[in-house]
């Protein structure tokens, strides 16, 4: 057995996201391209002598729960392979929670990988969705993103986020990240596009065949849309301000990921994208570029 694993876990941003109205079991369906980006979180893993114990540590991160993703995907996956070896996991977070950029997922998908990989089980296919089942939909995207040491992963996402295509992810796009004071609970969001759709008011977004065609389009003749943009950004009119100025700062194109509350602009040049970040960092104290 190994003494210990290292490994990072990216973040992911949402280009385009299309939430359907909320179906008979309680969910959604959502209509997406998933893409990660280097912006990444970090997880230790040492074993413990203890059995049947996950031990996660996050020094300096004030807001992870007991019952974390992490610890959710632990016990799933020791339920469903019959293992009972314990762990310690050392979480260094850099992804915001309660940004839209899946940390928490992330987390709990490389965990499983590591987890399999310090136990030397091997990690089915079934196993990691099984797992990613009973620990939170944006996990199945993290465990079949085609992501590789040298390439982003991305994919289209459909269903309540289960159903995971790879698609080749573009190596020409650069991100900047602004992260608004604004804390957006999944839970929040969702009830608020529910409230809209009772309203007859929603975000009209392309159909689910466009999307990878606009993904290789160039950014500027980009036409996606979020769901949850105008809702959240009515609510939280920061969240408006900082696309607003990501559009100033020369974006081709701009919105907020996932639930939110963090905002992107997508840039096709590096000198672009790092001349944008230092515009904007004169007034967002919290903002990042990464590809």
């Amino acid at each position: 057995m190994l003494s210990e694993i290292q490994i990072l876990c990216p973040a992911k941003v949402n280009l385009g996201l299309k939430v359907l109205p909320k179906r008979e079991d309680g969910f959604h369906g959502i209509e997406s391209i998933f893409q990660t980006v280097s912006l990444c979180d970090k997880l230790t893993l040492t074993p413990l002598a203890e059995k049947n114990t996950c031990i996660v540590t996050a020094p300096g991160f004030n807001d992870l729960p007991e019952d974390n993703t992490i610890t959710k995907a632990y016990k799933a996956f020791c339920s469903l392979t019959g293992c009972t070896s314990g762990v310690k996991v050392l979480l260094e977070k850099q992804i915001p929670s309660g940004g839209g950029l899946g940390g928490g997922s992330s987390d709990a998908a490389y965990f499983i990988r590591a987890f399999s990989s310090l136990n030397g089980i091997p990690l089915t296919d079934k196993t990691a969705d099984e797992t990613a089942a009973q620990t939170g939909s944006d996990v199945f995207f993290f465990l079949h993103s085609g992501e590789t040491k040298d390439r982003s992963g991305c994919a289209l996402v459909t269903g309540r986020g289960e159903t995971v295509k790879p698609i080749k992810a573009r190596e020409d796009l650069h991100f900047v990240l602004i992260f608004p004071p604004v804390h957006s609970s999944t839970k929040e969001a969702y009830a608020l596009v529910d409230d809209s759709y009772e309203k007859g008011s929603f975000t009209s977004c392309p159909d689910l065949n466009e999307l990878e065609n606009i993904y290789r389009s160039p950014v500027k003749e980009w036409t996606f849309a979020n769901s949850f943009s105008a809702v959240l950004m009515q609510k939280y009119p920061v969240i408006s301000n900082a696309l607003q100025d990501l559009k100033k700062s020369g974006a081709a194109w701009a919105d907020m990921s996932g639930s939110g509350a963090v905002v992107f602009g997508v840039f096709e040049s590096f000198e672009d994208a790092r001349k944008a970040e230092l515009l904007l960092k004169q007034n967002w104290k919290n903002c990042v570029l990464v590809h």
